[in-house]
Formats: structure tokens, C-alpha cells, sequence
């Protein structure tokens, strides 16, 4: 290998650990470079690290220089370098727009923000090899972004707490990361809609029981227009759907619909809104059914 690809990788992320991003070294693969000390272990051993060696992966991540450099030379093999997400003080979190999935990622996810009212601040924007785009935002301390592949949105994977990024300068099998046009160097704050919508509600209480008299028909409960405004711009998302995208729009929708225990009240406005894109009724209606089979209870 090129030794100096790995010394770029190693100057990379310096900087990058100077700017408080906690960094550990990337194969080629895109994989934690340094060996598990327990790879020969039977049967696997559960640590994080607590064993005082290296060899940890995301867990080996820090900010400390010499840390860094013994972690480097440990592997010099590595041509990359990643970054821990979901760790002080940035907290950061990752959305990884894939294209290699056959969807419009980037329109997919610009159009949930835009039915969501959520405008996002300038922030660091990555390029990938395959073309595909990862932005970086920060969290908030206490709030724990959990990883996910498409629940966001259809080709939209998010790295949290756990997971981490490669960061910029690394080198893979497929080609290198980059910072893209316009991006800036540090993260910018996550709004509060979008962090809502990367946290996976709890789950649905049971109903309370009947008031011992009926309520009035104009009654509404407490949370109904909070509801109602997810309901409405699940069914804006769902409409705002292009060839291509339209189905697997529509599943995502449906199982968050059903997620937050209000599937069964806009399953049809989900099928109308998708049946205005042009997919058929009878298609439409099978897959909000899965979803709803599909979605735990």
C-alpha cells in the first residue's frame, strides 16, 4: 500500500479530532482497520474496550493525538479513518443519502423536510464514492439517535449513537471522500423536527377507559391536532411522490402511520394521496395492508 494514503488518513484525522470529533482508522473496506484482540476468543467476547486494549472499533475512537497516532500505526493498512457518532461534544449524527438503492435519496429526503416544514442550517456535507451524499448534523446531549437503515425516509440511513462516519480524505476500495462544494467544516445543530423524527416514538399506551358519561360529539382529545398534523404530512409526503419512488414512499409513510397508533385513521387518506400519483388503487391499498402486518403492535 501507498504509504503516504496512510499518511493523509492519519492527517486527516487529526484535524478532524482537533475540531472535538472522535476518530479511530478505516480499512479499504471501510471497516475498523485495528484487529479484535478477541477474534480468537469462543465464544465471543462481549467488550467495548473495557479490557484496556485496542482493537474495539467505534469504540476505539477518540480526540487524543497520541492515542490516535498508536492507533495508526497499529494498522498501517488503513486508508481512512472513522468517526464516532452520538459522542460529546458534538454528538454527532449522520444521514447517509445511498443511491446505489435505485431511489432519489436526495429528492426523497428533501421532500420529507419540505412536508415536515423543516429547513436545514448549512452544515457538513461529504461526498462518497458512489456519488451518494452524508450530512453531518449535531445532537443534543441526553437525546440518544438511535442507527437505522430507511426508516428516515426510502434510501436514507442514519448513524447514531454506536455508528460511525468516514470521514473526509478517507480512501476505500471504491474511491475517496470529500467534502462537497459550499460545505461547511463544522456540524450544525439538528432542528428539533428532525430530531423528533430520527427518535422511534415509544410505544402506544394502552386507550384509557370510557369517561362514565359520553362526551360531547365535538370532543376532541388533547393531542388530536398534534396528530393530525403528522397525519398530514405523512399523506404530503406520500403526494409529493415521483415514479420510481412511489411504493416504497408509501410503505415508509404507512409504517409510520402505524407506528405512532394512527394507522387505521388516514390508511385511506394514504392510499388517495398515492392513487393521485398514479399508482392503482388495489397496489396502493396492498401496501398500506403491509405495512400495517409488518408494523409491531
Amino acid at each position: 500500500m501507498d504509504s503516504s494514503v496512510h499518511s493523509y488518513a492519519l492527517t486527516a484525522a487529526l484535524a478532524a479530532a482537533r475540531r472535538g470529533l472522535p476518530v479511530f482508522p478505516l480499512s479499504r473496506a471501510k471497516q475498523p482497520a485495528v484487529r479484535s484482540p478477541h477474534h480468537a476468543d469462543w465464544p465471543r467476547v462481549p467488550c467495548r474496550g473495557e479490557c484496556g486494549r485496542i482493537g474495539h472499533g467505534v469504540y476505539d475512537a477518540t480526540t487524543d493525538a497520541d492515542a490516535i497516532h498508536t492507533l495508526f500505526a497499529a494498522a498501517p493498512w488503513a486508508t481512512g479513518y472513522g468517526i464516532a457518532c452520538g459522542r460529546p461534544p458534538h454528538h454527532l449524527i449522520g444521514l447517509d443519502l445511498d443511491v446505489k438503492t435505485g431511489t432519489d435519496a436526495l429528492g426523497v429526503f428533501e421532500s420529507l423536510l419540505a412536508a415536515h416544514r423543516i429547513v436545514l442550517p448549512p452544515t457538513v456535507v461529504v461526498r462518497t464514492p458512489s456519488g451518494g451524499r452524508h450530512i453531518w448534523l449535531t445532537g443534543r446531549p441526553g437525546h440518544t439517535v438511535p442507527n437505522s437503515a430507511g426508516r428516515l425516509a426510502p434510501g436514507v440511513d442514519v448513524r447514531g449513537t454506536g455508528g460511525y462516519v468516514a470521514g473526509p480524505g478517507s480512501r476505500t476500495l471504491h474511491g475517496a471522500y470529500r467534502l462537497a462544494p459550499r460545505s461547511t467544516r463544522t456540524p450544525a445543530p439538528a432542528p428539533r423536527a428532525l430530531l423528533r423524527l430520527l427518535t422511534p416514538p415509544p410505544p402506544t399506551p394502552p386507550p384509557p377507559p370510557p369517561p362514565p358519561s359520553p362526551a360531547h360529539p365535538d370532543h376532541q382529545p388533547p393531542d388530536a391536532p398534534a396528530r393530525e398534523r403528522r397525519a398530514d404530512a405523512l399523506v404530503r409526503f406520500v403526494a409529493a411522490s415521483r415514479p420510481g419512488e412511489r411504493n416504497a414512499r408509501l410503505f415508509w409513510a404507512a409504517c409510520r402511520a402505524y407506528e405512532t397508533g394512527h394507522g387505521p385513521d388516514v390508511a385511506a387518506a394514504l392510499v388517495r394521496a398515492a392513487v393521485s400519483t398514479g399508482l392503482p388503487e388495489r397496489e396502493a391499498a396492498a401496501t398500506v395492508a403491509s405495512a400495517a402486518r409488518h408494523t409491531p403492535p
